[in-house]
């Protein structure tokens, strides 16, 4: 089929030999094996060239658009196996609002390396070969990995500009919104932590918003639905907005969050997206 297709493009034996790098007489008897094989004569021999008859017409478009396809299929999947994969883990809330709004910017300066992002609050076994980083957020240690510290979280109460005035003072009157903590640690950057370094007394039954996830309790306050006490670093888009605002302190603070992997190459797709992730850190800090 391809002595068929090289002799049919190029009108001539002689030169879909040399394209193939065999002998005429090489494409003569393979042209004639496949018409004796169709029972029906494809080509007209004429001097110095030959001319495809109305069998020989119908079957090469046929075939040359099956080797088009091919040759396409081959050239997508070459490509496919030249880029790279890279797996991060990280929390459901760093996922959804540090992570994935930066994905863009990193596609623009590493298009050949696909990213993939497992986003999960329960702890990935990383010996397990499906993620290749982790950013994990407390205070360690993390035996068994190459560490390198991001930046300390920070929190503090937030809320919609909608509601008005809010002072440290009136946080009673309005809805407190707050998330679970997985992980009970004295710690924790609560609401109790806050008034109690604050210096005041913690409202008694004020109304109260709990959800399970941070990423939930910050769309709440987006959406004035009261006053939540979160991390500085995952509604920093929202406070330049204006969509929230951060009027008054303390400050509390959480834990860090620190970047794991396993040591690899220093010119591997993973010691890229590693870099690029302590540089973001670093402008994010």
């Amino acid at each position: 089929m391809r002595a068929f297709e090289a002799a049919a493009r190029h009108g001539s034996f002689k030169q879909a030999a040399a394209e193939l790098a065999v002998t005429p007489t090489a494409i003569s008897h393979q042209v004639r094996s496949l018409e004796d094989h169709a029972g029906l004569p494809l080509f007209e021999r004429r001097t110095r060239k030959v001319v495809l008859t109305d069998a020989g017409a119908q079957l090469y478009p046929v075939l040359r658009s099956g080797f088009d396809a091919f040759a396409d299929e081959m050239e997508r999947l070459t490509r496919r196996s030249s880029r790279h994969g890279v797996t991060i883990s990280a929390t459901i809330a760093f996922t959804a609002r540090w992570l994935v709004p930066r994905v863009t910017a990193f596609r623009t300066l590493h298009p050949q390396i696909d990213l993939h992002l497992h986003a999960s609050d329960d702890v990935v076994d990383m010996g397990s070969g499906g993620v290749d980083i982790a950013i994990r957020y407390g205070a360690g240690p993390y035996p068994g990995f190459a560490v390198t510290p991001l930046f300390a979280d920070r929190f503090a109460p937030v809320f919609n500009p909608i509601l008005g005035t809010v002072t440290a003072e009136s946080l009673g009157e309005q809805p407190l919104i707050d998330f679970a903590w997985r992980r009970r640690d004295p710690d924790n950057p609560t609401w109790s932590r806050w008034f109690a370094q604050a210096g005041m007394p913690q409202p008694i039954d004020p109304p109260l918003l709990h959800f399970s996830e941070e990423s939930h309790a910050i769309q709440a306050a987006v959406a004035g639905q009261g006053i939540a006490l979160v991390s500085l670093a995952l509604v920093r888009d929202e406070l330049a907005a204006g969509q929230l605002v951060q009027p008054f302190g303390p400050m509390i603070a959480g834990f860090r969050h620190h970047l794991l992997t396993r040591e690899a190459d220093a010119n591997s797709p993973i010691s890229a997206v590693r870099r690029w992730l302590i540089l973001e850190a670093e402008s994010a800090g």
